[in-house]
C-alpha cells in the first residue's frame, strides 16, 4: 500500500491522490477499498474510496473529493494517509479490517487543465 508522492488539486478544490496497493484473495468474505484522507494545515478530510482486486498481483489506485469544512485549495504541503480496508461480512454486518495503510507528507500541485 503506498501513495504516490504528489497529488492535485483543480480550481474548484478537486483533490486527486495515486498510488499502489498489493493485496492477496485470502481476505475472507466482503470487498476491499482504498481509503484515503489528505490534512492541509488543520482540516483533515476524506478523499473518496477505490474498489480494490485482491489478486496478489500490484494495482494502482485513484481517488478523487472536494476539499469542504474550510479547507485551502491551494497547493502546497499536505499529509496523506491511506489505507488497505476489507470490510468482513461473516458476522452479517459488514466490519472493518484494515489490511495495509502508508501515511506520509506529499505535494499537492495544480492540476492541468
Amino acid at each position: 500500500m503506498s501513495a504516490d508522492p504528489a497529488g492535485t488539486v483543480s480550481r474548484d478544490g478537486t483533490v486527486t491522490l495515486s498510488g499502489t496497493y498489493r493485496c492477496s484473495p485470502s481476505s475472507g468474505p466482503g470487498p476491499v477499498f482504498v481509503s484515503s484522507t489528505v490534512r492541509v494545515g488543520e482540516v483533515r478530510q476524506g478523499i473518496g474510496g477505490t474498489a480494490a482486486t485482491c489478486d496478489g498481483v500490484e494495482h494502482t489506485w485513484m481517488n478523487q473529493d472536494k476539499l469542504v469544512h474550510g479547507a485551502p485549495s491551494a497547493q502546497g504541503p499536505a499529509e496523506v494517509e491511506t489505507a488497505l480496508v476489507h470490510l468482513d461480512t461473516r458476522s452479517g454486518l459488514p466490519m472493518p479490517s484494515i489490511i495495509a495503510t502508508d501515511r506520509h507528507e506529499i505535494e499537492l500541485r495544480p492540476a492541468k487543465g
